[in-house]
């Protein structure tokens, strides 16, 4: 096993992590970037992986993307990107704000690529991660081992890696290969035989749902697959520009201070803008691909509404879902050959964070406004969490609209952290002797 010693760790090589470690290289202290590592679990750097369908669009615009609203004049933007690949005027012309969601997994491929100080570390999946102790008690580090026994040591550690998906129980009995989630759907499509699974069950009426559902016509080609939702229909998001001012990175100030009923309602009510509707015009593109279907006498694909799946269960070689119907109450069973889950992500916290916090004793997980864990005033070590804190920042934390703000908040509290408590810190914890949670000494 090898120990690897650095400053700031950052689990995971996705759009937040990115965002920070550019925000570090710019902060102009050159010490704090060259002293932080990012680790990927993966070979390269792919922005939602295994739905990366070469149609799909971003529903965000492209000045929000890893650095342009915090610094316009970055080299890591991604006019620049597209720029020094010969392909500005290319985009220009079409006249959209909304890249290919291919466009912008290659464009975060070269921000990785280009940062001259922060390293990356591919291949380095995070297994687990222990707290250090000081003699005080207090947290003043992190080990993280990862796959293979190799582990990375740091004093603040920043997890990115966003949510774990959401499986519903009533799926638990169906065996793997017939269960797809959304976030594996890429890479788990190509194991299925079009001959033999030609009735696809999609449930789920949002975007990832809707993507899937219109990739099965591909991937699939002459399945007949079926879209089950609970809603009355698939709908629009919300596209308001009032609306849309709860995306600014100003109002995350204005969130982070309301009262607990008032964040409440906004996040109830900003529903529609992320997790319950789709692009405007691919819904547009489904319903005409339907209307098709329908006029041409040659209909491949149903759509549910008002329907729940209440039972899932194996019948010999055939999965067999119970369906209630939402207008009348009646349940009847559907026979398909696999189910495809867009089901989105689990509303806790990722099982690392909760496993985190029970290991350093804490019962509740509390964010500051610049996205630090509280962890006492004595901790030496920090850890920050980017991405899972719509309850206390709003629902643009989990989007890529705030990823360069954000990145600045943590990057001011990482140089605001050592400049403070370089003066203020008693001596024998500038360098604290550490160990882990069982009491063991780290060796490399």
């Amino acid at each position: 096993m090898t120990v690897q010693e650095v400053d700031v760790l950052m689990i995971g090589a996705g759009p937040a992590n990115l965002a920070l470690a550019v925000a570090l290289e710019e902060s102009g202290d050159p010490g704090i970037a060259r002293s932080a590592l990012i680790i990927e679990q993966h070979a390269d750097v792919v922005w939602q992986r295994n739905l990366l369908l070469p149609w799909a669009r971003s529903q965000v615009s492209f000045i929000k993307d890893l650095v342009t609203l915090r610094n316009p004049t970055s080299r890591f933007s991604f006019l620049n990107f597209l720029h020094e690949r010969g392909e500005l005027d290319e985009f220009v012309n079409l006249g959209t704000f909304n890249p290919y969601r291919w466009q912008l997994s290659a464009y975060q491929q070269w921000v990785a690529d280009s940062l001259a100080e922060v390293k990356i570390r591919y291949n380095a999946k995070a297994e687990r991660v222990d707290p250090h102790f000081g003699d005080n008690g207090s947290i003043v580090g992190w080990t993280v081992t990862l796959a293979g026994g190799d582990a990375v040591r740091c004093r603040d550690l920043v997890v990115g890696a966003g949510r774990d998906a959401h499986v519903p129980a009533v799926f638990k009995d169906l065996p793997a290969e017939r269960l797809v989630h959304s976030t594996q759907y890429s890479s788990r499509i190509g194991g299925f035989d079009a001959a033999r699974h030609q009735r696809p069950v999609v449930v789920g009426g949002a975007q990832s749902a809707a993507e899937m559902f219109m990739a099965l016509h591909e991937d699939l080609p002459g399945c007949s697959p079926t879209m089950l939702l609970r809603s009355i229909g698939l709908q629009n998001y919300q596209t308001s520009k009032f609306v849309n001012e709860l995306f600014f990175p100003s109002y995350v100030d204005e969130f982070f201070t309301m009262l607990p009923e008032a964040r409440e309602q906004v996040l109830d009510e900003m529903h529609l803008t992320n997790y319950a509707g789709l692009a405007p015009p691919f819904l547009d593109e489904l319903y005409y691909m339907l209307y098709r279907q329908k006029g041409l006498g040659t209909p491949q694909s149903t759509i549910r509404p008002l329907t729940e799946v209440v039972g899932a269960r194996m019948a010999g070689d055939e999965v067999v879902l119970d369906l209630r119907d939402r207008k009348n109450g009646k349940v009847e069973p559907l026979h398909c050959d696999a189910v495809f889950l867009g089901t989105g992500y689990d509303s806790r916290m990722p099982a690392m964070v909760r496993d985190l916090a029970g290991s350093v004793g804490i019962d509740e997980v509390i964010v500051s406004r610049r996205y630090r864990v509280e962890l006492g005033s004595a901790a030496w070590g920090a850890l920050y969490l980017q991405g899972v804190n719509e309850a206390t920042h709003g629902i643009a934390d989990s989007l890529i609209s705030v990823l360069a703000s954000r990145a600045q908040d943590i990057t001011d509290d990482l140089l605001d952290r050592r400049a403070d408590q370089a003066q203020g810190i008693p001596g024998e914890l500038l360098a604290p002797r550490v160990e882990l949670a069982d009491g063991k000494v780290p060796t490399a």
